[in-house]
């Protein structure tokens, strides 16, 4: 897919912010700038705190009595992390670097995917804490709960629930651009 569109059909969305909104596309990429660089701020905080208390993990008195097991999981727990740090990050960065290149297409198509990545590897971050907690407490049975009760509700919350409410929604996106309808 390539970065001159956004994630989803960008023609019928242009087209139902202009009708809906008198919105021009540079005006439609700015607010789609401003949204998503609102979201990162609410989860740059979360993955940033999640990684450095991960990374002080292996200074602590009991680091050493962890298995095999469990240093694995810390490690991958660890590079997840520190892969979703990147990626949030990343459209900063990226923004930095295209700044007066008129380059918004560009910069709100890759964040967009940068961001739904790192919710993705923060999601299996949390879930790795989740399991090395609960098998350093309870032991393998407890972790393995853990581990699918965390992934249900990520699963839920982060994926479920928005594709239930996209299905739900009148028609569907060309509809919606057609009509000029939006929920």
């Amino acid at each position: 897919m390539s970065v001159e569109h956004d994630v989803d059909d960008v023609t019928s969305d242009a087209g139902w912010d202009h009708q809906a909104r008198s919105e021009t596309e540079t005006e439609r990429l700015d607010r789609n700038w401003t949204d998503l660089l609102q979201e990162l701020r609410v989860v740059q905080t979360g993955v940033q705190l999640l990684t450095g208390l991960l990374l002080t993990v292996p200074f602590q008195a009991r680091f050493g009595d962890l298995t095999g097991f469990q240093r694995t999981i810390y490690l991958a727990t660890v590079s997840v992390s520190v892969a979703s740090t990147a990626l949030l990050i990343a459209p900063v960065a990226l923004h930095r670097l295209l700044f007066r290149q008129h380059a918004r297409r560009a910069l709100v198509a890759l964040s967009q995917r940068f961001a739904v990545a790192g919710l993705a590897l923060l999601g299996l971050a949390v879930v790795g804490v989740v399991v090395l907690i609960f098998d350093v407490v309870t032991g393998p049975r407890g972790a393995v709960s853990a581990a699918v009760a965390s992934i249900v509700v990520f699963g839920t919350l982060w994926v479920g629930v928005p594709l239930h409410q996209r299905r739900r929604s009148p028609g569907g996106r060309n509809q919606r651009a057609s009509s000029g309808s939006r929920p």
